[in-house]
């Protein structure tokens, strides 16, 4: 048992399982049927060359790669713990990049990073309730990182009438091939240079409240009942304990 666990945290066997998640999510999205709905506005910012930072939760990542066009520069923040790596692995195979880190503990390399990819016109691509959640709740980086850049944050999200949802904390979907499905932008949220009278609480309710809305918006269409939210206080343990 030792040996197995060994072999799997290898850096060749996190490469082999990026490969075979990266294929997978080609495998989905390949043989499903995905309406795009409201996506005419990111739609314009990729073909005009303006940077922007996409949000999508942690439980609908499965679809994230397939949301950037060919020859779109994009920077995803992935945690630096070992599934992270995993998840490095497989976008890498998507032609994204990966930024090693966090907006809350020990924030500060990754803010820089992700600023430098912004002036570089390309791509920010953040799960505000990663890694551990609470979820469905925006934690505060994403709006400090949007207030310094002055770009704005459009919300994403995807559900699949073919799929199933883990008892993971983030109640990951995990769609199925050959499905009908559908893939929701919410409109750009703009989050002011400064924090005054409480803008940037509005701004994190306004992002948090559009991924909920478009999350859930997605589940009705596929014939699901909608995730909810967690407590805003839950920690990833105490909301793995009701699931």
């Amino acid at each position: 048992m030792k040996q197995l666990k060994k072999i799997l945290k290898s850096d060749r066997m996190k490469a082999v399982i990026g490969w075979v998640a990266a294929a997978y999510i080609w495998l989905v999205y390949r043989t499903g049927r995905w309406q795009t709905i409201n996506g005419g506005e990111a739609e314009a910012y990729i073909r005009e060359n303006k940077p922007f930072i996409l949000a999508f939760w942690h439980g609908r990542l499965l679809l994230m790669p397939t949301l950037m066009k060919k020859n779109v520069r994009a920077h995803v923040l992935i945690s630096r713990h070992g599934d992270g790596e995993i998840i490095a692995q497989a976008i890498r195979h998507w032609n994204l990049d990966s930024i090693r880190g966090s907006t809350t503990k020990g924030a500060l390399p990754a803010i820089k990073e992700i600023l430098k990819v912004i002036r570089r016109k390309e791509i920010a691509v953040i799960t505000p309730d990663g890694p551990q959640g609470p979820r469905m709740r925006v934690q505060d980086g994403v709006m400090r990182i949007a207030a310094m850049s002055g770009v704005p944050v459009f919300p994403a999200s995807y559900s699949a009438k073919r799929g199933r949802f883990l008892g993971s904390w983030d109640r990951f979907l995990f769609a199925k091939p050959f499905s009908r499905g559908v893939i929701i932008w919410g409109d750009p949220v703009h989050v002011p240079r400064q924090d005054t009278d409480g803008a940037f609480d509005r701004a994190r309710d306004e992002i948090e409240g559009s991924l909920n809305r478009i999350t859930q918006e997605a589940d009705r269409l596929c014939g699901h009942v909608p995730v909810e939210p967690a407590d805003r206080v839950a920690s990833h343990n105490e909301d793995n304990k009701v699931s």
